[in-house]
């Protein structure tokens, strides 16, 4: 197994040895410009040379649409909370007396948590399960009528009443089962 290693590990230092420049030439090896690589001062005012008339389309007299309509702030959301476990967990343990509370806090949020939250996750989704195994075509639930106008939308053709059970291909599919459970046992 350790000779599978070694192989692989020379592998890996193949390709990498194999990749190394040993001449690199500026020319060749340098990153292109960017817009980053050079500086332009920002003038806010203008200078001597320029005339303000031609720059400004605003009369003296006027006052610029974006004084009176200025456009509309968005409205500035609240910090994100900080969800990581180490935060929330030194903040539950901080007032813990010995080691019972921290071992209760831990428990508490390790285990039995993560247990009750699995249990009703799992309690809603069998539920929801159950639930729905009756719903039919004929039905008057909202899940019926999505159903009922998605196959109208696509021309699909509605099934009959009844043909949902077909009372034939449920028994040949039981003598299927069970002529395989009794070739197994032989």
């Amino acid at each position: 197994m350790s000779h599978l290693q070694d192989a692989a590990i020379q592998a890996a230092e193949t390709l990498q040895t194999a990749h190394i420049k040993h001449d690199p030439s500026i020319e060749q090896d340098r990153a292109p410009s960017t817009a980053a690589d050079t500086k332009e001062t920002v003038q806010l005012e203008p200078s001597a040379d320029e005339d303000i008339d031609a720059i400004s389309d605003v009369e003296e007299d006027e006052i610029p649409a974006s004084v009176l309509r200025p456009p509309p702030r968005r409205p500035a959301l609240p910090p994100l909370p900080d969800l990581r476990f180490e935060q929330s967990y030194l903040a539950s343990i901080k007032d813990t007396k010995g080691w019972q509370g921290v071992t209760y806090i831990t428990i508490r949020d390790q285990v039995l948590m993560p247990l009750v939250q699995g249990i009703a996750w799992t309690l809603i989704v069998a539920g929801w399960r159950h639930w729905n195994k009756a719903t039919k075509f004929s039905g008057q639930s909202v899940g019926a009528k999505v159903r009922r106008w998605w196959w109208g939308v696509n021309n699909w053709k509605l099934p009959e009443e009844g043909t949902l059970r077909d009372e034939k291909l449920a028994s040949s599919a039981a003598e299927f089962y069970e002529a395989e459970a009794n070739a197994g046992s032989d």
